[in-house]
Parts: C-alpha cells; structure tokens; sequence
C-alpha cells in the first residue's frame, strides 16, 4: 500500500487549492462566530435606538491562522468591536487588514513560528507569562472565540480558569481547539459548559454544519491533489515534488514519513546505502 495524509498538505502557493485543513478551518472560523453570537445573551453590533444606545460586543479572537481570520472577518460584519492575538508577529498586518486591533504582549515572540508558517511550541515559562497578560483582555470581552492549534501537539492553555472568573456572566467561549485538548482550561471536548455564567463551547467538527459547501471544498481538494500526483506519474512517486513527498506516509510496508514516524514513537529511517558502482 502507498499512503497519502491530506492533512500533511504543505502550506506553500502551488498547494492551497489543495490544502484540506485550511478549507475546513476557513468555515469553522465563521460559523464559530455565529454560534457565539447567538448564544450571546446581548447584541453583537452597536446600535442607536430611540431607548438609547447599545454598545457593541467586544470579540476577542485567539489565534490568527486561516480560522481565526475568518473569525474576526464574521465579527466585523456582524459589527462587533474586534481585537484579535498570535504569538507570532507577522501575523499582524493581516489582523489589521481585516480591521481588527491586534493584541501585542509584552513576550519575546522571535522563535514563534515555524518554516510552513505555523506556530511553534514555546516554553512553560512563556506561556506562564502569555496567561497571565491574556487575563486581563479577556475578562474585559464578551465572545472569546479561540482557534490556537500546534500540529503534532495538545493545544496550548490561553484561557485559564481565573480568566474566565473574571468574565461577565453571559459571556461566551467558543473554543476550535476542542478536539486537542482546548485553549480553555474549562472547555470539555464536544459540549457546551457553563462555568460561573460563561458558556464555554468544545465542538470538535464545526465545518460539518455547513455540509453543502464543505463537502464541495472538500472534493475539490481531493480531486486537485488526485491531478496533481497523476501529472507527476503516479502511480509513480516524484519525491522531488515537496507536496508529494510531504504527504506520503507509507509505502513498501513501512512508515517513511518523518513527522508521522516521530509521533508515532518510531525511530529515524536508515540511510540508503550508497551506491556500490560509485
């Protein structure tokens, strides 16, 4: 068996159109701030009335990949007053772009990312510190919509149980990082909890309210990755292709993927020997 993971798409130009996590983010993003906003026992937008004005929501918004820049996208439109944090810099002109202010923490950020443009995993004292500055914005915030992940890791702890304390009642978390873990020390895997007056949400598989269009990004995914390994050749490998070799994981009865053989507690793959006519 030859074995291909999607989720192990590289995050480079020529492969977005197949990037599979990065559609499903992309709608989970949105309908996360949906489900907040309705969940929200106030309105989103500021609104003046002839009882008087209504202030808007102030949205907070942890993480800034392809689902928390759909997130703060929704909340713009929806009219909500929008801040958003990401532990890495260059995230930040493309928060503003969406016209949301962007949370900078007194943190040494430097090492944050990785080469595909994910976050990296930093030290306890690090996050300690991201915490405990986190703190206060949060509790100053009526949606908190969380989408921090780490490939390969739990999720890191952004939103502890003093922060959420220290929140008003009737304010919402929607915590994306469920499935590994959470952001939310309170969050709980695939439920909805309420913790002092907060409701904190755990859904694990958000992008499959919107089955009509995930399913057509989906396909789309699959069928232009499926093309782009035939015009290599398959069932021929170009291991000279990043995308194919990025995403192959078995072949010849063994794993060869090396981010999967390290997860999976598997040692390095030997060398080839050298070619004995050279």
């Amino acid at each position: 068996m030859t074995l291909f993971a999607l989720e192990l798409v590289p995050r480079i130009t020529r492969a977005q159109s197949m990037d599979v996590l990065s559609s499903m983010a992309n709608i989970a993003g949105y309908r996360a701030v949906l489900l907040a906003a309705t969940s929200l026992p106030r309105v989103v937008p500021m609104m003046t009335t002839a009882a008087g004005t209504i202030t808007a929501a102030k949205v907070l918004i942890l993480g800034g990949g392809v689902a928390g820049l759909q997130a703060i996208a929704t909340a713009k439109r929806l009219g909500g007053q929008v801040q958003a944090y990401d532990v890495r810099p260059a995230v930040k002109e493309q928060v503003q772009s969406l016209g949301a202010k962007f949370v900078e923490l007194n943190l040494d950020t430097g090492s944050s990312e990785t080469a595909g443009g994910y976050a990296k995993a930093m030290g306890e004292e690090f996050y300690v510190q991201q915490r405990e500055q986190l703190g206060r914005i949060i509790a100053e915030c009526d949606i908190v919509v969380s989408t921090a992940a780490i490939p390969g890791r739990a999720a890191p702890i952004l939103v502890t149980h003093d922060a959420v304390s220290k929140m008003r009642a009737g304010s919402v978390i929607v915590d994306l990082a469920a499935e590994r873990g959470g952001n939310c020390e309170a969050t709980v895997p695939g439920e909805t909890v309420v913790v002092g007056g907060v409701t904190i949400m755990g859904p694990t598989n958000l992008a499959s309210d919107v089955p009509f269009h995930t399913s057509q990004l989906y396909a789309r995914n699959i069928s232009t990755y499926l093309l782009h390994l035939l015009a290599l050749g398959l069932p021929e490998l170009s291991l000279d292709d990043e995308i194919c070799s990025d995403t192959l994981v078995a072949r010849g009865g063994q794993v060869v993927n090396t981010r999967v053989r390290e997860a999976a507690g598997l040692p390095p793959l030997a060398a080839p020997a050298p070619d004995a006519a050279s």
